[in-house]
């Protein structure tokens, strides 16, 4: 396979102007575009106004589309497409782009006629040749009579012209659950362009789910890494590029948008072996999670052991588990994680290679160098080697607080609500830059409306993310972006009833929860009780058992949970979600808050 393969994006991926997309594009280290006719139409720079521009970014316009409804076509509807297409032809030539993307018909005009749609592609590729151009021809998923990638091929063989090749859309190609590898029997040369897309599983209209539901490389359900290398694998010499139609990628800041599909496309490279990269960190636990404002961790049976050098930051602990309680900052939020890697130079290097370069910080006399990563949620991220970061903290005159320990074993998992626009941004982050493994999406309605949540998890390190999908209007009585931290215990009803006897304010859950688990379950009647008494909420999967309870918040968005794992149970307790949110809200109605 070739290095260091040259990248594009289409236009259509970006929100904004033309300007916008291009300057977002140059930002985000693209080295083309694909230009789509939408943005062009709407732009005050003429064609080669915009070459120029393109030029002045150091981009390239790789890719002039699209061209519907042309071939299989009667004369007179013929006669109209080669009009149009000479005219697209002298913007093309203006734009110094020298492909053009023609896609499968859906016209009703079009006639069931292979040999006819090759005899006007051999027409159209004619006249592009004689410019200097080149035709790319490519089955929609639901062109009328026209589908398949080696449907189009065929007719692309057919017409034997030197300027006609076909263009392979990762989309179109794996929503019909088509066989890729047959993509190695097209001759490279032939391959004219490669657009790639990544999507979701879900069952619905392929032209819908087109149009609304791509997503860049990594944040879907297709197996990207082997459709790209059957491509590579017949000698396409073309670049890489990204067309991706996506409601919310075309609302959000299109500079974040472009830096998120570059990650995509370097994380894709790195799979295919072709980008000069660490390998993914295998993160092996939680260092520390930092928590803003001061949280009652006493109650929780957690004890001060430490106070920083220089900052206001104090270090409890209780088993594994380690808080910092920070001073300064957004009251009430996660401000920073830390995790432990074998190696941070290495991990440091494969983040900013992924463009998550670190943040700036000046450690003081006796501190530790550590490196920190920012998440798209804000929330910063520490590569720890061991246990190095104590270096920071000191005992010295600091009096002691806390009692017995509560049964909290270490951090479980670390829950932080993500801004809609960057869910499967984050979800690609954590995997690309942390080397954690997604787990699938999940949707619940919840009492203020649906969320959308999921896991990414390695060795000894679990998190989730989770959004609203809808926020409309001004009643809001939800907790604004919730976060929480969960610590592992080896027995949640005894924890519970510790975490009460010493006055953590525990989060009580309604008894009709406990009736209705009794009626859905075959959980003995005693164990219920048990349950029931302490509040601890249930839940099973084929692996094991999970239970789990809450504190109230602590602060304006944070709260506690602690878990018990029984066999390997792997989830979350999201069925409980619901049960947990509206009892949050009556807790905090109850307290005039």
């Amino acid at each position: 396979m070739r290095p260091d393969p040259r990248t594009a994006i289409a236009t259509v991926c970006l929100s904004g102007t033309l300007d916008d997309k291009l300057a977002a594009a140059a930002g985000a280290g693209f080295d083309g575009v694909e230009l789509f006719e939408n943005d062009l139409v709407v732009s005050r720079r003429g064609p080669a106004e915009i070459r120029r521009r393109c030029a002045d970014l150091g981009l390239t316009v790789d890719l002039y589309q699209p061209f519907r409804d042309f071939e299989a076509v009667p004369p007179d509807v013929l006669a109209a497409g080669l009009r149009r297409a000479e005219r697209k032809f002298d913007v093309m030539t203006a734009l110094g782009v020298e492909t053009v993307l023609v896609c499968s018909s859906v016209s009703p005009d079009a006639i069931d006629d292979d040999d006819l749609a090759a005899e006007q592609l051999h027409l159209l590729a004619e006249r592009a040749g004689e410019r200097g151009l080149r035709v790319a021809y490519e089955a929609l998923a639901w062109g009328r009579h026209v589908n398949g990638y080696e449907h189009a091929w065929r007719i692309v063989r057919r017409a034997a012209h030197p300027a006609l090749g076909v263009c392979l859309d990762s989309f179109h190609i794996l929503s019909k659950g088509d066989d890729p590898r047959a993509i190695r029997t097209i001759p490279g040369d032939k391959v004219f362009f490669l657009q790639l897309a990544d999507a979701p599983t879900l069952p619905m209209d392929v032209l819908q789910w087109s149009r609304h539901h791509r997503l860049f490389p990594g944040q879907g359900d297709f197996d990207l890494t082997s459709f790209t290398r059957d491509v590579l694998g017949t000698g396409y010499a073309g670049p890489l590029s990204l067309e991706v139609f996506n409601d919310v990628f075309r609302q959000a800041d299109p500079h974040r948008t472009a830096v998120d599909a570059m990650r995509s496309l370097l994380a894709l490279e790195d799979s295919l072996g072709l980008l000069d990269v660490p390998a993914a960190p295998v993160p092996s636990g939680f260092a520390f999670a930092e928590v803003v404002g001061k949280p009652d961790l006493a109650a929780l049976g957690f004890a001060r052991t430490g106070a920083h050098r220089s900052k206001p930051v104090e270090l409890w602990t209780q088993g594994e588990a380690r808080v910092l309680v920070n001073a300064h900052g957004e009251p009430g939020s996660i401000g920073a994680l830390g995790i432990t890697v074998a190696d941070p130079a290495a991990a440091r290097q494969r983040a900013e290679t992924l463009l998550a370069p670190p943040l700036e910080r000046t450690p003081g006399p006796g501190e530790a160098p550590l490196t920190a990563i920012a998440a798209p949620d804000g929330t910063q991220i520490f590569l720890c080697d061991g246990d190095d970061w104590l270096a920071d903290f000191v005992r010295a005159d600091l009096p002691l607080s806390g009692g017995p320990a509560a049964g909290l074993t270490g951090i479980d998992h670390v829950s932080l609500t993500q801004p809609f626009d960057s869910f499967d941004e984050a979800a690609l982050f954590h995997r690309a830059v942390l080397g954690l493994t997604p787990g699938p999406t999940a949707e619940f309605a919840a009492p203020f409306g649906l969320v959308r949540g999921r896991g990414v998890s390695g060795t000894g390190l679990r998190l989730t993310l989770d959004c609203a999908l809808v926020r409309r209007g001004g009643w809001a009585p939800a907790v604004d972006a919730p976060q929480h931290i969960a610590f592992g215990c080896a027995d949640a009803v005894a924890s519970a009833r510790e975490l009460r006897r010493r006055g953590a304010r525990l989060l009580d859950v309604p008894a009709n929860y406990h009736d209705d688990l009794a009626a859905r379950t075959d959980l003995p009647d005693e164990r219920v009780e048990a349950l029931r008494e302490n509040s601890v909420l249930y839940d099973r999967d084929e692996h094991g058992e999970y239970l789990h309870f809450y504190t109230e918040l602590a602060g304006a968005r944070v709260f506690f949970e602690v878990v018990q794992r029984i066999g390997g149970y792997r989830g979350f307790g999201v069925v409980n979600a619901p049960v947990r949110m509206a009892a949050h809200h009556e807790a905090r109605r109850s307290a005039g808050r």
